[in-house]
Parts: structure tokens; C-alpha cells; sequence
């Protein structure tokens, strides 16, 4: 097995065991927390799920790569961002589906060498979906190639989108896009709230495009990748390089980048 295949594969082992936390709190039930104590807001969610997937996440890639850094979105903030072996884990996105028992929620698992995203993937477990990605090698889902859709205009689009915890100016902003959307007959909006799963749809051709105002990395570090393998676009919503960090975001099959770009760039917030 080549280097870059034991890297991917390891992404994948991650991700499964992750997965295999929230599947286990899925079933018994979990207590579910707001971070509003920590100074987020009341319907920014978080449980035990979220936290015991990312230390068994933090545990595997330690025990495999004991020099390499791991970036969380719970307990592993700190981490260098710079480092040339970095890996990047959102351990539950979609953690209000995951509340709500909506079965729409996945493990992200990203690896970046000098900061360019080589190798990942995004699992949910419980609809047993698995979209993999190594760099120059294509993105599969459930080990079939997947490839983003020829739409070539807007009227041929379905459109993903996200809404950051803002209710205020950025829910404003984002709205207004919407509505710049329907204006050029888009087929239609869906919002299902797990960002990473959102890129894949893009990847797999079911979206045209997608977008939102405020991500943290580790919603997007593997579903870029995977994006980027499938023959798409992704940039900030300005069009600017995906930065380590939180950010604007637009991904498109890349035909449609540019028209979409030209909405997302107007209600910037």
C-alpha cells in the first residue's frame, strides 16, 4: 500500500470509529448541551457524542502518527495550524440533526501536508455513506467514482446552502442570496444543515453549487478535497483561496462558479 493509500486509510479508520460513538449515542440517547456557557449561542449544540468521537478520533491518529498535529472543533482548537503534518476533524457535523434524530450527520476527517489538503473523508454512519479523496486520485463514494454535474447555467441548478448561528445581519445576507437565486430560475434551495455532507453532494452531481457565510475548517477541510477531486470549484464566497480557518465558503461544479460568485460576492457579509 502506497503512502498516500495507508494516509487515506487511516482517514477512514478514523472516521469509522467516530462513527461508531455517535452511532452507539444515536441509538441509547445522548443529553444534549448548548455551548451559550462558553459564550456561543443557545442552539449552538454539543453532547458527549461530539466530544467522545473526537478524543477516540484524537487517540487513533496519535497512535499511528504520534509527530503529526490534530485539529478539532471541541477539545483540539490548539493546534498548530501550521504544522507540515496536520489533520483536521469535525467529529459530529450536523449536531442539531444529530439532535433532532434526523439521520443526516457525518465524521470529517481531513489530512493537510504544508497546508494543502492530500487526503479524506466524510462518513455518516448511519445511512452507511462514505466519500473518499486523495489528491490527484479522484473522490469515490461508498468506492465508486463520483464526478460533479455539467449544468452549465443557473436554471439548471439545484442550490445547497447553510446558515451560521447568526439570526441577525448574516441570516439577512444570506436570505437576500437566496432570493438572488430564485431570480435566475435556479431549479431550487436546500438547506439540510451538515456542510460536509453538503459538499458531497456537490461532488456526486445532486448540487450545483453550494454556499455559506461563516464555516470553520473542519466543515470543509475533506469535503474541499473531494469537491476539488470530483472535478469542482471551491473558493471563499469573495473567490479567494479556502483559508485554515473560518471563512466564507462557495463550491460549484465549477461551470457555474463564476454566476454564483457574482450573488454570493453582493450579500457578502
Amino acid at each position: 500500500m502506497s503512502e498516500l493509500a495507508e494516509v487515506l486509510q487511516t482517514a477512514v479508520d478514523a472516521a469509522h470509529t467516530g462513527g461508531n460513538i455517535l452511532e452507539k449515542f444515536y441509538a441509547e440517547g445522548v443529553a444534549i448541551r448548548n455551548k451559550s456557557e462558553a459564550g456561543g449561542k443557545s442552539y449552538d449544540l454539543v453532547s458527549d457524542a461530539d466530544i467522545g468521537s473526537e478524543r477516540a478520533i484524537a487517540e487513533l491518529l496519535k497512535q499511528r502518527y504520534p509527530d503529526h498535529e490534530v485539529l478539532g472543533e471541541e477539545d483540539l482548537q490548539t493546534a498548530n495550524r501550521n504544522a507540515e503534518h496536520l489533520w483536521i476533524v469535525d467529529p459530529l457535523d450536523g449536531t442539531n440533526n444529530f439532535a433532532h434524530r434526523i439521520p443526516h450527520f457525518a465524521v470529517s476527517v481531513a489530512y493537510y501536508r504544508s497546508g494543502v489538503a492530500t487526503a479524506g473523508a466524510v462518513w455518516n454512519p448511519v445511512r452507511r455513506d462514505l466519500y473518499t479523496a486523495i489528491r490527484g486520485q479522484g473522490a469515490f463514494h461508498n468506492g465508486q467514482p463520483i464526478r460533479c454535474s455539467t449544468a452549465g447555467s443557473l436554471d439548471q441548478a439545484m442550490i445547497g446552502c447553510g446558515f451560521y448561528y447568526d439570526r441577525g445581519e448574516m441570516m439577512r445576507r444570506t436570505l437576500a442570496a437566496i432570493e438572488d437565486c430564485f431570480h435566475q430560475s435556479i431549479h431550487g434551495i436546500r438547506r439540510f444543515g451538515t456542510a460536509s455532507l453538503d459538499l458531497c453532494q456537490v461532488a456526486t452531481g445532486c448540487f450545483e453549487a453550494f454556499f455559506e457565510y461563516n464555516l470553520s475548517v473542519w466543515d470543509f477541510a475533506a469535503g474541499a478535497l473531494i469537491i476539488q477531486e470530483a472535478g469542482g470549484k471551491i473558493t471563499t464566497a469573495r473567490g479567494e483561496p479556502l483559508p485554515i480557518g473560518n471563512t466564507s465558503l462557495l463550491a460549484s461544479n465549477s461551470f457555474l462558479h463564476e454566476s454564483m460568485l457574482e450573488i454570493t460576492r453582493r450579500h457578502h457579509p
